[in-house]
């Protein structure tokens, strides 16, 4: 009797255990990579970049056709333009696979909140995606371009985008939910990586873009792009997105390049930076100490000098102390006279300070900032100088 119970039992927990009655079979499903946004006659113009698995296997061999697909639609909305994509797609698009997404140059200047804020709420979207803005370009043509080596651009973009933003600076990686957050925060403004097309745009679109040693048309990261509130005001130069990368403490590696004293240069590898941001009140009066402790190896030597020594040295860490701290200083300076935003994240650090006398000139922090005074002090330590101490070059020469 007991065993009879047991097996009733049984049979009656399975009919509470979940199915897979929402599966969806891979061959249903058109998995988007990059997403594009633009405006285009006061309607949102979407892109979308789907993979063809058939052309990316490493087990079937290519049958000539490109990697991906894009597909377009418009909308007085994302949603709706989304929507209406199904009358174009064979299958329903995936978008839990998104890479990234690309907003066109147009777009942003009009204001990006309103199309982020379907993807920012929508189940269907991770929240692990990365976003950057287009240069001089619309997202439709960015994702168009077809690239060597990763064969699915979205990939190509990402792997960029990282790879600069570890080995030289002036590329900085935006999650859409850090996105949304600076967004809402009024303390801080918005900068995205910029990315641009080099060459003609619609050779990038044809296959031959991808069957030359050397491809016509190439993406290109170029900078850090300026927003006020949720639109683009202003593009930063590498070395002045570089400097950004230092203030806000993004800088993993770089190089920079020296003088040396008798003629020639000298070239560093910054293996270490660490960056302190310390704002305080005086008199009621807000200012802000940046120290930045750097560390860095000796990468190349194409001058007279003997890193034996210990002047040498000194000299080596003073010169790249000034180089840094000059060309940071010049970008607070144009950041404060030309974009008038605080893009440094000097206002939150005010705040953290002082929360009582951060409120006093909360509202007219933008004003403040141009004229707010900042102390910028750069220390460096110079650790290795690799397999060689001394030039290679002067040695062919007999020096």
């Amino acid at each position: 009797m007991a065993k009879f119970k047991a097996i009733c039992l049984l049979m009656i927990l399975t009919l509470l255990l979940s199915g897979c009655w929402s599966k969806r079979e891979l061959n249903e499903l058109a998995i988007v990579v990059g997403l594009g946004i633009d405006k285009v006659d006061n309607e949102f113009e979407i892109t979308v970049q789907v993979v063809d698995p058939s052309e990316i296997s490493s087990k079937q061999p290519s049958s000539g056709r490109s990697p991906v697909i894009t597909y377009q639609s418009k909308g007085a909305t994302v949603f709706e333009a989304i929507r209406k994509m199904t009358t174009v797609t064979a299958r329903k698009l995936y978008f839990s696979h998104l890479q990234i997404v690309v907003l066109g140059d147009e777009l942003a200047k009009e204001g990006i909140s309103e199309p982020l804020d379907l993807i920012s709420r929508d189940h269907e979207f991770r929240n692990d995606f990365d976003v950057i803005v287009a240069h001089d370009a619309t997202a439709e043509e960015v994702l168009n371009v077809l690239t060597p080596i990763e064969k699915v651009p979205a990939n190509k973009m990402l792997n960029s985008l990282k790879t600069s933003e570890k080995t030289w600076g002036t590329t900085q990686s935006i999650k859409i939910d850090e996105l949304i957050n600076t967004l809402n925060n009024k303390e801080t403004s918005i900068v995205m990586s910029a990315i641009e097309i080099l060459g003609d745009k619609n050779v990038g679109m044809e296959q031959m873009n991808v069957k030359r040693s050397k491809s016509p048309v190439q993406l290109k990261y170029t900078g850090l792009a300026v927003f006020k509130e949720d639109k683009l005001i202003g593009l930063l130069t590498e070395d002045e997105s570089r400097s950004l990368g230092f203030i806000k403490d993004k800088i993993e590696s770089t190089i920079e390049i020296l003088a040396c004293p008798k003629g020639g240069t000298l070239s560093t590898e910054i293996t270490h930076s660490k960056t302190k941001i310390k704002g305080e009140f005086k008199n009621g009066a807000p200012k802000i100490n940046v120290v930045i402790d750097v560390n860095q190896n000796v990468g190349e030597v194409e001058c007279n000098i003997d890193l034996t020594k210990e002047k040498s040295i000194k000299y080596v860490n003073k010169k790249t102390e000034e180089l840094i701290k000059k060309r940071i200083e010049e970008t607070i300076k144009t950041v404060q006279q030309n974009y008038r935003v605080d893009v440094f994240g000097f206002g939150a650090a005010l705040h953290r300070k002082n929360p009582k006398e951060w409120k006093k000139i909360k509202k007219e922090w933008l004003t403040i900032f141009q004229e707010l005074p900042v102390k910028v002090e750069v220390h460096v330590n110079t650790q290795g100088l690799g397999t060689m101490e001394n030039s290679l070059v002067n040695k062919s020469k007999g020096e």
